[in-house]
């Protein structure tokens, strides 16, 4: 089965059983609601949970599960991933994408010059950073606005550009 991360486990936080989330997710108020299933990653075990209690606190989210009730149950998911299946992830508006659908695309000018591959994606401030992979170049970091980016075709894999002044 498939499954995408929505957070990442980094520490635990008092002695009954919360867990300190790092979110890696656009949608946190949603994934991380009461009453949701996630699963963790452990290994090559994926451990399913169930939201008990959520907060936000520090920048990060404090999650409580149901399935486990003190700091020596949730010890061991520290490092962890907590994910979603692939049947969990919602319907995005026109012009929106997940990061898993946007890396490993191939980016091109609008001029048909090839640039590389987008290898990752850096989430900054006020927009996204594609980070391209160029055979022979440093990374090129490409801003993710309608002045850079004129087309996504997810079908043929490829993004078209056009680069602004100073970008290259």
């Amino acid at each position: 089965m498939n499954y995408y991360h929505v957070g990442k486990i980094v520490n635990t936080h008092g002695i009954r059983g919360e867990v300190k989330v790092m979110v890696t997710t656009d949608f946190p108020e949603d994934r991380f609601q009461v009453g949701k299933q996630l699963v963790i990653l452990k290994g090559n075990t994926p451990v399913e949970v169930t939201i008990q209690q959520a907060r936000a606190h520090k920048g990060m989210e404090l999650l409580k599960f149901k399935e486990y009730d003190n700091i020596n149950d949730v010890q061991t998911f520290r490092d962890c991933y907590l994910a979603v299946p692939k049947e969990a992830q919602g319907e995005l508006a026109e012009g929106e994408y997940y990061y898993h659908q946007i890396i490993g695309l191939v980016v091109e000018t609008t001029a048909g010059q090839a640039l590389g591959t987008i290898k990752e994606i850096l989430a900054p401030g006020a927009n996204d950073v594609w980070v391209v992979q160029r055979p022979g170049q440093k990374d090129l970091l490409l801003p993710v606005i309608d002045d850079v980016v004129k087309d996504v075709d997810l079908a043929a894999g490829v993004v078209t550009v056009e680069l602004m002044e100073g970008l290259e």
